[in-house]
């Protein structure tokens, strides 16, 4: 954990509650965490609630994230959503997600367009890049690290390098597939690699300055042993972020990491 800057505590939604059920947990959310100087706290509800949304939360204590947007920024491209559109409500976007690349089939090129597509509109792109249990189990998880993050930052320059948030995001960690819990000499030498490469790209400086998020599985009892992981800025966090006791708990950790350290 970096002391210089803000923890960051994303909590992706994904494909749960309506609009009333998004508005009640907001709420519930509102009660229980504390505006914190040194911890961002980040909402990515559905697209659906995302507007609503965007009236009804404290400013101060949460921003607005997007869970997938469309690359193009206008066109007859029927039920899809630009980054375009976004660009007045949102701050972040995750792009890459596992269950984007495994369910919808995105390609490292789709998401380098997104990436692209998110930076233009002024939103940051939190990019999720990470391996398959069959791709670990085959020692090939350097190498799709490399493919991974190389492709999204394609056509990044220095300066836009600024707006990104990466987040490694092993495949075989998270509960919606394999949920092997990750350990923490696992991430820390991931997430290394990932610097390493971006050093590689773009210098040592911006290395460092790169905001780089864990997300498994991450939930209130685990969350301090990653983010005690050197070189972890913050965390993305799945299933845990529906419960608003649990959420909350894992910001106030947080926070409180921040305090000690």
């Amino acid at each position: 954990m970096n002391s210089d800057r803000k923890t960051l505590i994303v909590g992706n939604w994904k494909m749960h509650l309506n609009v009333h059920q998004s508005s009640l947990l907001v709420h519930r959310l509102n009660e229980r965490v504390k505006v914190h100087r040194d911890v961002e706290v980040v909402l990515a509800p559905s697209m659906l609630a995302m507007q609503p949304l965007s009236l009804e939360i404290d400013h101060r204590k949460f921003r607005l994230c997007a869970q997938d947007a469309y690359p193009k920024d206008e066109g007859g491209y029927t039920g899809e959503v630009s980054f375009a559109m976004l660009g007045d409500i949102v701050r972040y976007c995750i792009v890459g997600h596992s269950a984007r690349r495994i369910y919808f089939n995105e390609t490292l090129e789709t998401i380098r367009d997104k990436v692209q597509a998110a930076v233009r509109n002024g939103i940051s792109p939190i990019i999720c890049i990470g391996e398959t249990k069959q791709e670990r189990d085959a020692g090939e998880s350097r190498q799709v690290i490399h493919d991974q993050l190389t492709t999204a930052l394609m056509n990044i320059t220095s300066r836009e390098l600024d707006s990104i948030v990466l987040v490694y995001e092993p495949t075989w960690a998270i509960s919606t597939f394999d949920g092997i819990i990750a350990k923490p000499d696992d991430v820390q030498k991931a997430i290394a690699y990932m610097r390493m490469q971006v050093r590689e790209l773009y210098g040592e400086k911006a290395a460092e300055r790169i905001y780089v998020l864990y997300g498994g599985s991450v939930n209130e009892h685990d969350v301090r042993s990653y983010l005690n992981i050197p070189g972890v800025d913050g965390a993305l966090i799945g299933a845990a972020s529906l419960n608003y006791h649990q959420f909350a708990a894992i910001v106030d950790a947080a926070y409180r990491l921040r305090l000690e350290v």
